[in-house]
């Protein structure tokens, strides 16, 4: 091979960038996503009166805790599929979930009864529950894990469990407009539960 022609080859190869891993993420779930949705609303479809029901601060404070849940394992995703990238900002962003959730319950102990407790906690759709998130959350996890196969993530059983809490989260979002059960104490245990297991 003459010179010119090994310059010229390499000078291709340096043009070939791989898609950046936050950007391979958001084309990934698009798909992954509308599967979820597609899903959602063929088999359980949008609880009644949902958005008459929108003022509700259970109902309303479930829906966004779990969008930002959403959103902040997305974050963490994309930034642990890059090799060298620190991610403590966005595992210490995390926590806000949890801590928002923790506060929710708190106020719960002072509204409710405590003869209601344990009828709050177990709900009506439990199972329904822990059945149907980690369904939802099968076609973004998959989404996220060919996402991550675009970056170079430094610990790969770590990168895996962000997919699984992001794909959880959006599970949760989408199972969340059908759930009739409010509370967070509902929230905090089923939710948990289930998310937790596809991460």
């Amino acid at each position: 091979m003459k010179t010119d022609d090994l310059i010229r080859a390499l000078a291709a190869d340096s043009a070939t960038r791989p898609m950046p891993p936050g950007r391979a993420l958001a084309l990934a779930l698009i798909p992954g996503v509308a599967i979820a949705l597609g899903f959602h609303f063929a088999i359980l479809g949008l609880r009644p009166h949902l958005f008459a029901l929108l003022g509700e601060p259970r109902l309303l404070f479930k829906l966004c805790l779990t969008v930002l849940l959403a959103a902040l394992s997305g974050v963490l995703v994309s930034r642990i599929a890059r090799p060298g990238t620190g991610v403590r900002r966005s595992v210490l962003m995390l926590a806000i979930v949890p801590a928002l959730l923790l506060v929710a319950n708190l106020a719960e102990l002072l509204v409710v009864p405590s003869t209601l407790w344990s009828q709050k906690l177990i709900g009506s759709n439990a199972i329904v529950c822990l059945e149907s998130i980690p369904f939802l959350a099968a076609a973004p996890l998959a989404a996220a894990l060919l996402a991550l196969r675009q970056g170079a993530p430094e610990h790969p059983a770590l990168a895996g469990a962000a997919a699984g809490l992001l794909a959880g989260a959006i599970g949760a979002a989408c199972y969340a407009t059908h759930c009739p059960d409010d509370s967070p104490f509902f929230v905090a245990a089923w939710y948990s539960l289930a998310i937790g297991f596809v991460a």
